[in-house]
């Protein structure tokens, strides 16, 4: 089964790269319009998924990204619309020059072919990974997690229905319809078919395709995400950013999961933020320090440093100085999304500049890490590697070059 999905997908690649920017936007146009006209029918297939996912005990922040609603649908077809609207980067010349020898040799964008993405339990990413695809000029293999699996097919039902009067081919959208690990691990073998895996979910995911997958691999990451709030922070600026960044959606992974407090301020604005946090029913974890300033806080353990909790939990952590915060983060973080808090350009600067992260914030929640955020437009997941794509992948991260070289007899001597 998986196999033959794969080869449709090759097959309709190799029509994706003859398209033109207009037969792709005009699809992407009509993909959107499906999705708002089976509003119903993807609601219902949604439904079944979250009231099993209810019976499992899937936790709040969880179904948050599970559930659907009529909003939630109309933005997946406003996101596939703002996709058609971005510059086609396919055919793009990179650089052109001519040789000694004569040759003109140029270096232009290209699709990458077959684009594998393995996802968990959002429904959303189902529509946004197919438009970021068939934009870009790639035929795209879906795999989403067992919790989402019937609002995944009827997605992708809809979907490959509003190609079939579209000059993409209806083969371009695969979906693998089985939650069997097994065939999951199938699918990460099909090297001869897919050119690049995307894993967009949790730290088992992620690692178990990373170790896996025979295919080249494109690392989404998991957010370990930190504020660090220096001695010179504006205060009153600094308490709705971090309420923001945890709070307004702890379970997806540019949430701030730890808080970094400078030892200078922190008998005065523990008191503020920990109070404010509870406002939201957040769990908070602290070091000793912070257990012997706030002793109703919870003690923090080792593991919490590393952990991203995707939930309304954060653990708190008072550093001595800048150093001590850059230290901590470059150990624990997981790459993603780091902010600082201060008034001082030298302090941050020096943040910017040694946290080893995708994403570096100075006086901002991490929340904006987001392609649409950025500008980019729909992504098809954070990249938190340093080879290819770092941060928000939307459009051109889905590209590679290719090398085209006119001549008019040239031999090599």
């Amino acid at each position: 089964m998986i196999e033959e999905i794969c080869k449709k997908a090759k097959a309709a690649s190799v029509q994706m790269v003859k398209l033109s920017a207009d037969q792709k936007n005009r699809a992407l146009c009509q993909m959107a319009d499906a999705l708002e006209a089976n509003v119903d029918e993807i609601l219902a297939a949604n439904t079944m998924d979250v009231k099993a996912a209810e019976v499992k005990g899937v936790k709040a922040a969880l179904l948050d990204r599970l559930a659907l609603d009529q909003k939630k649908i109309q933005n997946m077809a406003k996101e596939l619309r703002e996709v058609s609207a971005l510059v086609d980067p396919i055919g793009t010349v990179l650089s052109s020059y001519t040789h000694v020898n004569g040759l003109i040799i140029k270096q232009i964008r290209v699709p990458m072919g077959v684009v594998g993405v393995i996802y968990e339990s959002r429904p959303n990413v189902t529509s946004d990974s197919a438009g970021v695809c068939v934009k870009s000029g790639n035929a795209v293999v879906l795999r989403g997690g067992s919790d989402a699996l019937q609002s995944n097919l009827c997605i992708v039902n809809v979907l490959r229905e509003a190609l079939l009067n579209t000059d993409v081919p209806v083969n371009a959208i695969q979906i693998v319809n089985s939650s069997d690990r097994k065939v999951a691990e199938e699918l990460m073998s099909m090297r001869q078919y897919i050119d690049v895996l995307v894993p967009r979910g949790g730290a088992d995911l992620i690692n178990t395709v990373i170790e896996k997958s025979k295919i080249p691999v494109i690392e989404t990451g998991t957010g370990n995400c930190h504020i660090y709030i220096e001695e010179d922070a504006d205060l009153e600026m600094a308490l709705p950013i971090i309420i923001n960044a945890k709070t307004q959606r702890p379970g997806v992974c540019n949430a701030a999961e730890k808080l970094l407090v400078n030892s200078k301020i922190a008998k005065m604005f523990l008191p503020k933020i920990i109070a404010e946090l509870h406002k939201y029913k957040v769990e908070v974890r602290g070091d000793t320090k912070t257990c012997q300033i706030m002793p109703d806080v919870k003690a923090a353990t080792e593991q919490d440093w590393y952990t991203e909790y995707l939930d309304l939990i954060i653990s708190i952590k008072i550093v001595e100085d800048l150093t001590e915060a850059i230290l901590h983060i470059n150990k624990y973080g997981t790459k993603h999304s780091e902010a600082i808090i201060t008034c001082n350009a030298a302090k941050a600067t020096r943040f910017l500049q040694e946290i080893d992260a995708a994403a570096v914030y100075w006086n901002a929640s991490t929340r904006f890490t987001d392609g649409n955020q950025f500008g980019l437009g729909t992504e098809i997941g954070i990249s938190t590697q340093k080879l290819h794509a770092r941060g928000p992948m939307s459009i051109q991260h889905l590209t590679t070059t290719k090398h085209v070289i006119e001549g008019n007899g040239q031999i090599r001597k």
